[in-house]
């Protein structure tokens, strides 16, 4: 009886060691409506991809054979519409870019958002999302077109679980290549568009998807991005749409094949997606708007060494920065939308959309931070 007790104060210690992702107690003030505390990032580049005449978001940015590449979807006014397709730009130098082209069109049935991008060997795929034209809440699968020059797409296929059968939801970040080989992600599966993180040891990421456990926890968890802490754990960040307005977060030990019940933190929200992932320095960062409310008008930066505490952060722009939005629309949230990461060399990369309806990159150079 003792040897036992002695193991399970041992567990419970251990269990309560634990590293919580969190940030420092007093760092975002969200009671300061211009900055939530936070001093300015002087060292950001901003360049403007598109200038659209409609709806814009979802923007995400990676670099093939020494060229960027930017997609994100596009529509005449309003959010995930029927008329909603995938757009593509490229770039020498992430400056000037190309006159955009239709990457995935809509079709009778289903319209396309971004779905996240992947690079395996000579190859570069983008994820596309196909979802129900007539009933967003009705959710999609997740199809995936590559290339091999920039310039030629393959036709759209399916991908693939473990069984063999389509992906029955979709994509929201890039899938994570960890060290050993394996891929984790995560999907919004139907019915009711449940999120679920994925993972996959087929080399091409394209198949043998399975889903990992996944229990109930708090709020309803949805848009996540993931990172590796230092430590070797996986960290899952998370929208809460049930209104917390704080980020969620989950973690793996097992590479991706089982999670923890998602659990809130003390970082602030906007209800909006967000994005996370690691620097070269072995820093974690994600990049959201803690603004404690539905606003996204304050776009912040956090670091941490660690990969659990966010000791850092900085305002990367405000209201004061936010240009005036040029035309009304259906969910056109003023503000800083949807942000998604992409690091490269010593540049943090920041794709976005301006009131939703301006595709704009950050660029940031992380060894000045």
């Amino acid at each position: 009886m003792k040897g036992f007790l002695h193991i399970l104060i041992g567990l419970l210690l251990t269990a309560c060691s634990q590293p919580v992702v969190r940030i420092t107690e007093g760092l975002i003030q969200t009671a300061d409506t211009l900055s939530c505390g936070l001093d300015r990032l002087q060292s950001v580049q901003v360049v403007e991809v598109f200038r659209s005449p409609g709806y814009v978001n979802n923007v995400l940015l990676t670099q093939f054979r020494g060229r960027y590449y930017c997609m994100w979807q596009q529509s005449g006014q309003d959010e995930d519409t029927p008329d909603t397709g995938v757009w593509l730009a490229s770039s020498a130098d992430a400056v000037s870019w190309a006159q955009p082209t239709l990457l995935a069109a809509p079709d009778d049935n289903t319209f396309a958002s971004p779905g996240g991008w992947l690079q395996r060997g000579d190859s570069l795929i983008a994820f596309i999302n196909r979802v129900c034209a007539q009933d967003r809440s009705q959710g999609g699968n997740t199809w995936y077109t590559g290339t091999a020059d920039g310039l030629h797409w393959t036709a759209e296929k399916p991908v693939l679980m473990a069984d063999g059968t389509p992906v029955d939801g979709i994509f929201e970040q890039d899938p994570l290549l960890l060290p050993g080989g394996r891929t984790v992600g995560a999907v919004h599966f139907r019915p009711g568009n449940r999120l679920n993180p994925v993972y996959t040891d087929d080399p091409s990421a394209v198949r043998g998807w399975e889903k990992a456990g996944f229990p109930e926890g708090d709020g309803k968890p949805i848009e996540p991005s993931q990172y590796l802490a230092p430590d070797g754990r996986l960290v899952l960040l998370m929208r809460d749409q049930n209104s917390s307005f704080v980020k969620l977060v989950s973690y793996s030990k097992d590479h991706g094949e089982t999670w923890t019940a998602p659990a809130k933190t003390n970082i602030p929200d906007s209800r909006s997606k967000q994005c996370a992932g690691t620097l070269p320095d072995g820093r974690s960062f994600w990049v959201g708007n803690p603004t404690g409310n539905k606003s996204r008008r304050i776009l912040a930066l956090a670091l941490s060494q660690d990969g659990y505490l966010f000791h850092q952060a900085y305002t990367l722009f405000n209201s004061q920065n936010l240009p005036a939005q040029r035309r009304k629309g259906r969910y056109k949230t003023l503000g800083y939308n949807y942000p998604k990461a992409f690091v490269q060399g010593e540049n943090l990369w920041i794709g976005l959309s301006f009131n939703k309806e301006d595709v704009v990159l950050v660029k940031i150079p992380y060894p000045s931070l």
